[in-house]
Order: structure tokens, then sequence, then C-alpha cells
């Protein structure tokens, strides 16, 4: 019962949010029903798909995202990466393959968030990420200029496209391009003035009733206007609400790497909104739990044949710049958005292609990330070369295969960056006061001991490094080299090989090696795998709660062992 009570407490909308709340969803409405259809030619798929996938996927994510404002719906580079997938699938079965890319990559973001693996996305770095997004970008607009200008080229790449339009210029339709570039003209315009919210629906009808004015006229002049494609040329969109069909399981095998790569980039783009969207009290949303979200709405989505959602940046900002107060927002855009294929239906096949095409070349632009390219640019080499990689390849390698070179550039990054930020330093200790901290010597020296700290990774990339950093011991005699390890509850096995190798070279010199504030776990990681017999139990000293603690232990224990085992000539040399 008491469940039962908080979920309904959690649908009811309170009632002081509710004008804010219809006025937000309208605006999202009006806005991205344009976009929505645009995002379906970006998927190569007929354009009411994209109004099905608002109705469904926006009021689906908002009732199961932690996020209460994330708005989950069509994205860009969804769009273009759904579309890259089905690339090979004839026409005729394309919509039954999207409903089961769908499908999927619902069923990978559900897992993803059951699962908590929202810590995975802080392997995909910001310059594979900055590279992508900007090539997505430049795919959208050049993928473009075909429905802007009338231009028909026989290649697929968008970029090659492009360079065929401008080495044959004469093959622009006139009428079309006329159409594409006023309705870009006007959108630019209005994006520069207050009503900057609503520019691209503006601009789409003011381009709608132009092509009808100018269809209807009887001079010759205005007749070739006849010619321009409009969207009922392409597609029927039915003045109904989407039927509930079955996703064909055939395309399971064909459409489940495409899956995988949509489903990582909707994840990418949601966490975006998770960590940068705060929840009414403040608190940011859980992105395991807005996983899950987006995996429910594309799981319902794919079940009336919609394109693949994702958390919208985009979206998000305009409800929350449209007065947004809770939850229902987004859950009334759907609403919405059913009302205008109801009643508008017979309007939208109106709308020009080129009119579209324009919308998109704009939103292009505006996916363009300059200044974050420009950062990271100016982070450094290895930084820069790989946003460089994953843009190009973003531009000529299939989507869906760049998406997976970018997260395997990401993990390497990771580990190269891992490894060369390890250093191993020696603290002095002092009579009195702090240890001093100066740069490890190059030799252990002999009849003493050498308390060394690591600042890194200790696992298997770095593990190299570390032990070329640790001082050598073929010319000691008798040294003592302690390790701090203090906070590492379990090291990799490279790692363990490296101090095994280092014990046994000082033992060969009538060494010591210690290891210093060794945690439980480590401890029992060290036994199992027969490191601790190696370096002997009187030589691990464990954490304890007073910080220095163990280091005292150690240094007692080091200093008794040096007298115990030291022979006449050390004892005449440490009297002299």
């Amino acid at each position: 019962m008491k469940q039962l009570s908080t979920a309904t407490q959690y649908l009811r909308p309170e009632r002081r949010h509710i004008v804010s709340d219809l006025i937000a969803g309208l605006t999202f409405a009006v806005v991205n029903v344009p976009q929505a259809m645009g995002h379906a030619v970006l998927a190569t798929v007929n354009p009411g798909l994209g109004l099905y996938t608002l109705m469904i996927a926006v009021p689906i994510g908002a009732l199961f995202t932690g996020s209460v404002f994330m708005n989950v719906s069509t994205t860009s580079a969804l769009s273009v990466a759904a579309g890259a997938g089905l690339a090979d699938v004839p026409a005729s079965q394309r919509m039954e393959a999207l409903a089961v890319m769908v499908l999927l990559v619902g069923v990978i973001q559900l897992l993803a968030g059951l699962f908590r693996l929202g810590f995975v996305l802080r392997f995909v770095s910001n310059a594979v990420m900055t590279g992508f997004l900007n090539g997505v970008a430049i795919l959208i607009i050049l993928g473009q200029l075909g429905d802007l200008t009338g231009f028909s080229s026989p290649y697929r790449n968008n970029v090659v496209r492009a360079l065929h339009l401008l080495l044959n210029p004469a093959q622009v339709v006139l009428p079309t391009t006329i159409i594409g570039l006023l309705t870009l003209a006007l959108i630019v315009a209005l994006l520069a003035t207050r009503l900057r919210r609503f520019a691209f629906i503006i601009a789409i009808a003011a381009a709608t009733v132009l092509l009808a004015i100018l269809t209807i006229l009887r001079l010759p002049t205005a007749a070739m206007f006849g010619e321009v494609q409009t969207v009922g040329d392409i597609a029927t969109i039915p003045r109904s609400l989407p039927r509930l069909a079955l996703p064909s399981l055939s395309f399971v095998l064909p459409m489940l790497l495409p899956a995988f790569s949509v489903a990582i980039i909707g994840l990418i783009q949601g966490a975006g909104v998770s960590q940068g969207t705060p929840n009414p009290n403040g608190k940011f949303a859980n992105v395991s739990r807005d996983f899950f979200g987006q995996g429910a709405a594309n799981l319902a989505t794919s079940f009336v044949g919609g394109l693949p959602a994702g958390g919208s940046i985009s979206g998000t900002a305009l409800i929350l710049g449209a007065g947004a107060k809770s939850r229902w927002t987004n859950i009334f855009a759907g609403l919405f958005v059913a009302l205008v294929v109801l009643l508008f239906a017979p309007l939208v096949k109106q709308v020009p292609m080129p009119a579209l095409a324009a919308l998109l070349i704009v939103a292009g632009f505006q996916g363009l990330r300059i200044p974050q390219a420009v950062t990271a640019w100016k982070t450094g080499r290895i930084t820069a070369v790989v946003m460089i990689i994953t843009f190009v390849a973003t531009l000529f390698v299939p989507l869906q295969f760049a998406v997976l070179l970018g997260v395997a550039l990401s993990i390497v990054l990771h580990v190269v960056r891992a490894s060369n930020k390890v250093n191993v330093t020696e603290w002095v200790l002092q009579p009195n006061g702090f240890p001093i901290e100066r740069e490890a010597p190059m030799q252990a020296p002999s009849n003493q001991l050498t308390l060394l700290n690591i600042y890194g990774s200790l696992f298997f990339a770095a593990a190299s490094t570390i032990e070329e950093l640790l001082p050598k011991v073929d010319e000691s005699d008798r040294a003592v080299v302690a390790i701090g390890v203090r906070g590492e509850p379990e090291v990799g096995s490279t790692f363990m090989n490296v101090i095994r190798r280092y014990a046994e070279s000082l033992k060969a010199r009538n060494g010591r090696l210690m290891l210093v504030g060794v945690d439980p776990a480590l401890r029992d990681q060290l036994a199992k795998t027969g490191l601790l017999a190696v370096i002997g139990p009187e030589n691990i000293f464990m954490a304890q709660a007073q910080i220095g603690a163990a280091v005292n232990e150690a240094a007692q224990a080091a200093s008794r062992w040096l007298k115990e085992t030291s022979g006449p000539d050390q004892h005449e040399e440490g009297s002299g």
C-alpha cells in the first residue's frame, strides 16, 4: 500500500505547476514536430515516424528517468547513426529493421541501467565525443544538400556527394533551391529575434504557404514550383495514432551492431543531460537510473516503429527555457504531438522537402562544438590526435564502426595517460615533524632504509613504468626498500610480478622489501598469489587509522634488522 501511495504521488501533477508545464509542453511540441520529421529523414525512413517517437518516447522517458527534466526524444546524432545502420537494408524492409534496432537499443540501455553501468562512460573521453559529434554535424549539413538543391548523386558517402554537387552545379534544380535557401535565410533571421524559439516552425509554415501559393498561380514562371517535392510525395502520414506491432525478429542479428552503437551514443548524450541539469532539489540524478529510463522509452517506441530516442540536451534546454516545473512537461508534450497528428496531418504532408533540409542544415551548424574542439586541440598532442582520428572516421567510416573506434580510442587514451602519470618519490623521515619528499634515488643506498611512495595507477600499463622508476639494486648491499601502498585494496597481476622481481633482486643482494599501509583485502590477494611468502609476512605492515603509524613501524623494523645483521665492518664504519 505504501508503494502504491508513493507511485500515485509521483504521477500526480502539482496544481500550481500545471499551467507552466502545459505551456512548456506545447512549446516543445510546436518546435519539435518539424525537427522530428527532419530526424526521420536523416534515418532514411518515413518522416511520420519521427512524430510517433515524440508521442511515445518523450512521456515514457519522463516516467522512468531519474532526471526530472530530461527530455528523451529524437536527436540528430541518433538519427544519423540509425540511418547508417539501415543503409544496406532494402527500402521496403527498412521500417521493420528500424523497429528491431530500436528494440535492441532499448534492451541494451535497460540492461545498462539495471547493472548500474553508468561508470563506464568515464572511459569515453571528451576528445572522442567532440570529434564524433562534430563529424555527425558535418554529415548532417552535407547530407541535406541534395534535398536543398534537388541534386541527385549516385554516391552514398555524404562528403563525396557534396563534392559531386560542387563539381556539377548545372544539375541543381532551381525551384527547389529557391525554396530551400529562402527557408534557410528565414530561419537564420528569426534566430536573431525574440521569436528564436519558434524559428523552425515559423519558417516551415512560411515555406509551406509560399509553395502552395506559387503552385496554384497560373503564371508561367510559377508553374515550375509544382515539381518541388513535399513530405506527402515521399511518405504517407496517417491521420491516426500509431498502431502497436511486434518487431520482426528476423532482423536481430544484422541490427545488433548498429543497435549497440546507437545505444552508446544515446547513453553518452543522456549522461550529458544527467550531469548538466540538476533536479528541482538541486541534486543530479543517478546516471544508471537515466539509462533505464531511456531504455524503457526505446523499448516502448519499438512497438510503434519509431526512431531511436535519447536524452536530448537541446530538448531539455528548450523545456526549461519555456518554464518547465516538473516531469509532466514531457508527458504533456507527447499528448500535444498526438493532437498535431490527429488534427493537422494533411498540412504536414504539404511541407516542402527543401524546407526540412534547411532546418536540418541549421540544426547541424548548431550541433558543431567548435569551442570544445579548440580546447581539445590546445590540451595536448594525444588529445588532439584522438579527436581528429574520430572526426575523420565519422566522416568516412560507417558510423557504427566509427563509434566503436571512438570507444576503443578512449580506452587506449585512458591507459596511456594512466601509465604516463605514474611517479615514484622518496620520503625521508625526520626526527621531528613530517617527512621530506624528494625524487627517488637512481640506486638504492646500501645499509639503510629507502621509503618510496607511488603516485598513479598500479595496474598493467603503469606497472611497467613503475618498474623503470624503482631504484636499481644491482650495486646495492643490504638495502631495505619500503613501498607505500595505502589506499590500494587490490593491484593487478603485472604489478605483482614487478614486486616479485624486485623482492627477489633485493634478496639476491642481501636486501629486504617491505610493503607499508597494506589493506586487508590486498594482503589476502598477496597470500592467494604466493607473493606473501616471497616477501615474507614480517615485511607486511598493515594500514592503520592513524596516518604514518605503519610507516613508523616499518622504519623501526628496518632499523632493528640492519643492526642485527650488520657485521664488524658495518659497526666500525657506523662508529666512525
